[in-house]
């Protein structure tokens, strides 16, 4: 094995796993916890729609059979959502295979792809494990997308840029009109990556779809999924609105049924349940704007989101605060894991886990 081993790249060997927070599970057996409030992973508070859960059911007997290797009826129902071709859709074991299969298709060694810092961890580990260079841009003043900055550390070396939009782990948000500027200065032969993971919990009515840009420019692609606001992080499902060209080259690469049976029918039952992701949708605004009036009252900064979750200033250790708010029965995401030192992101849940993360909180900065 140890010869084997000398034959990995330096690059692999060098790189840092993901590491995963504290399930509730491991918190309540750790602390003898009979409650635990998690807010650590940005999922849907409510869960899925009923109907949801009524689909997993009634398919669960099929599940001795392969799936729709195209996943037809789910891609063209995409499509017909968005007023595509279904050959622009492309479906993955959750966004991550949709970025793991972009970055396969157009990197070799010592390539580059340009990302803001903090963002998605998931960008910078998908180019180490493929050689790349990830080329880190700082966020503004105002913790957004420095575009400007982006822009001007391209190179012949350049093959992608990622947009977090909302970006992860801030909740900023940037505009259409920003985006869509950036687009027209970008050359054709460079991917732009929208990833609009958290595009549903949008307030903002000047957000960026995207998908009227993709006939202007062959080089967007579009990450959504459903994970988030539709409430199927497990079933592990995300989609890419693209060129079709790119699409196909995709198909050419990915396994022949990277979306099981469970999660084809689930998430075409979840894209029919328009009022469910209203409610999803409106329960965040509200709690948002709960959580804004109970971090100000505690003389609180916060990072004003466009997402299911929010950054915290606690102007002290985020690592020692995350510690004992874990002994309380909170999980939250300490920011120095993102390199925002003395902040936490908070996953914005229903009312009651808003409530009792806060007073656990206020407990844990009294003392």
């Amino acid at each position: 094995m140890e010869k084997f081993i000398k034959r990995i790249p330096k690059e692999i060997k060098e790189i840092d796993r993901y590491q995963k927070g504290k399930s509730t599970a491991q918190v309540k057996e750790e602390y003898d916890l009979e409650k635990v409030v998690n807010l650590a992973s940005n999922v849907n508070a409510l869960g899925p729609a009923i109907q949801v859960i009524d689909t997993i059911q009634a398919e669960a007997k099929n599940v001795n059979a392969y799936p729709d290797s195209e996943s037809s009826a789910l891609k063209e129902g995409l499509a017909a959502k968005y007023d595509l071709a279904a050959e622009q859709v492309f479906l993955g074991n959750g966004s991550d295979e949709i970025i793991d299969l972009l970055l396969t298709l157009i990197l070799e060694p010592g390539t580059e792809v340009i990302q803001a810092d903090p963002t998605f961890v998931k960008y910078e580990l998908a180019v180490k494990s493929r050689r790349g260079k990830s080329v880190k841009v700082p966020l503004t003043a105002d913790y957004k997308h420095d575009l400007a900055a982006m822009e001007a550390q391209i190179t012949d070396q350049t093959r992608a840029i990622f947009i977090c939009n909302p970006n992860n782990p801030t909740g900023t948000m940037l505009q259409a009109e920003a985006i869509e500027s950036f687009l027209s200065r970008i050359p054709d032969d460079i991917l732009v990556i929208v990833d609009q993971a958290y595009q549903e919990y949008i307030t903002d009515p000047e957000f960026f779809s995207g998908v009227d840009q993709l006939a202007k420019h062959s080089n967007l692609v579009l990450l959504r999924t459903f994970s988030k606001a539709y409430g199927l992080a497990g079933m592990r499902i995300g989609y890419a609105l693209a060129n079709s060209s790119l699409v196909s080259l995709l198909n050419k690469i990915r396994g022949p049924f990277n979306i099981n049976i469970l999660a084809q029918q689930a998430a075409l039952t979840a894209l029919e349940s328009e009022s469910y992701l209203k409610t999803c949708h409106d329960l965040n605004a509200s709690q948002k704007e709960a959580l804004y009036q109970k971090l100000e009252k505690l003389g609180l900064e916060y990072i004003q989101t466009e997402s299911n979750f929010m950054m915290i200033n606690l102007e002290k250790s985020d690592q020692e605060v995350y510690q004992k708010l874990l002994k309380k029965g909170v999980i939250i995401s300490p920011g120095s894991q993102f390199g925002m030192e003395n902040w936490i992101r908070v996953t914005i849940g229903t009312r009651a886990d808003n409530e009792f993360f806060i007073r656990n909180l206020k407990k844990v900065l009294m003392n």
